[in-house]
């Protein structure tokens, strides 16, 4: 398991995109951390099996640890910046996450806007949040999951779909989807 959780590593370091990972990557990386402490205190600390044991367990964890940060910081990136990340190149741990950070990322965005045009008030924007807008896709678009908590999609070009209006902003920001006025 060190090999490969050293190959997802090296693959998240070297790309600029969040690389896939299975939905329980996570469960299995902590299962296999548990079965080496419980191998640590099962040996005699003397021999040379107990250090190179606890040796595996030392790096195992500065991997893990690099990697979940290299992760995190390239989900808040996409996040903050508005960007869509797809559920597929996230753990079913991310999802969960990655949805809580949208709503903080866009209150932060609307602070910031709000400061910049001589205001601090929430008002409009908080009422804003609670909608759910219909929307017409431009482009073909992979399932998502909405700030919500949602899935949203897939959708093909052309359809039509409701959505929280935070994530519909987002895709008519990127040229994906138009918002669709009621009268």
């Amino acid at each position: 398991m060190y090999n490969e959780v050293y190959d997802v590593w090296k693959k998240e370091r070297e790309n600029s995109e969040l690389q896939p990972l299975s939905k329980d990557f996570y469960v299995l990386l902590a299962g296999y951390v548990k079965k080496i402490r419980e191998e640590t205190r099962m040996l005699d600390e003397k021999t040379a099996k107990a250090r190179l044991i606890k040796r595996e367990l030392r790096n195992a964890r500065r991997l893990i640890r690099a990697l979940v940060q290299l992760r995190f910081e390239k989900i808040f990136q996409a996040t903050t910046q508005g960007r869509i990340i797809s559920p597929e190149v996230l753990t079913a741990e991310e999802e969960r996450l990655c949805g809580e950070m949208l709503p903080l990322a866009e209150s932060f965005q609307d602070f910031l806007k709000g400061i910049l045009h001589g205001r601090t008030s929430k008002g409009e924007v908080a009422k804003e949040r609670s909608r759910i807008v219909l929307v017409r896709f431009l482009k073909d678009m992979p399932a998502v999951i909405g700030s919500d908590m949602k899935t949203y999609g897939p959708f093909k070009s052309e359809d039509i779909g409701t959505m929280p209006v935070e994530n519909a902003n987002v895709l008519v920001k990127q040229g994906i989807a138009a918002k669709i006025e009621l009268e």
